[in-house]
């Protein structure tokens, strides 16, 4: 089972761990946290800096396991996360084979990553938050698990030009909905932040901006779209995300 970890554990016990998680996570903080101060997420850097993150180490994303443990760690973060600090965030590190490292594509981790969120999704315990849609379609949409809403993010080792997605193993991190509500175009300190993060977005990826970054609420914007970013300005037709959808119609026969 996966456990919760702050980085103030494991600045101090990381020495004791498998070296893939000591890479993943040493990878992570001068990704983060590097010294010119160019990572595009502001508030991920402030809360990897505030030690207000959380940290989860899990297998293979392509086997059950794996899956079991997500959600484990979401269902024990969605408890805790309003005590961690305003810039909260899960941020789950894989374990990545070498057969993935050598061989998957930017398009393979897409389909491994909607196959986790579907995954973890089966096996809920709680039903959906009546006050989230349940259709990606709708600009209120926002995936749920344990009966809390979250902004999903993807990176991979197979992103080349979006660095901002890129990571040595498969990683996805889990931003709770309430973090926006300061942080969004209805705020003069949102608009701000907003700006600052496409001027650094800009100047980080060796890409334009993709398209579909826009902000949770704005009639325009769907959510799932920016969970995963192609290496170009690629996107899906339809949302991947499925589980909602069969679940529905289950109940409707």
């Amino acid at each position: 089972m996966g456990d919760l970890q702050t980085k103030s554990w494991l600045d101090a016990n990381l020495a004791s761990m498998e070296d893939w998680k000591q890479s993943a996570f040493k990878h992570f903080g001068d990704m983060i946290a590097d010294k010119e101060n160019t990572y595009p997420c502001i508030p991920g850097r402030q809360g990897f800096l505030s030690d207000n993150l959380r940290f989860g180490f899990v297998k293979d994303p392509r086997g059950q396991d794996a899956i079991r443990d997500v959600a484990s760690l979401l269902k024990s973060y969605g408890e805790i996360s309003k005590d961690t600090g305003k810039y909260a965030s899960l941020v789950v590190f894989f374990e990545t084979p070498i057969d993935m490292l050598d061989t998957y594509s930017v398009e393979q981790y897409e389909t491994l990553f909607w196959s986790v969120l579907n995954r973890v999704s089966e096996i809920d315990e709680m039903e959906w938050p009546a006050d989230i849609p349940t259709d990606p379609a709708h600009h209120e949409w926002e995936y749920c698990f344990h009966g809390e809403p979250y902004f999903a993010f993807c990176a991979t080792p197979a992103h080349t030009f979006r660095k901002s997605r890129r990571f040595p193993c498969f990683m996805l991190a889990f931003q709770p909905r309430w973090v926006f509500d300061e942080i969004n175009d209805s705020t003069l300190f949102g608009r701000k932040m907003k700006k600052a993060i496409r001027k650094r977005l800009a100047a980080y990826d060796d890409v334009p901006i993709h398209p579909d970054l826009k902000w949770y609420g704005q009639t325009d914007n769907h959510e799932w779209k920016q969970y995963f970013l192609s290496d170009d300005e690629r996107r899906p037709s339809k949302c991947p995300y499925t589980y909602m959808k069969n679940k529905l119609k289950k109940l409707r026969r």
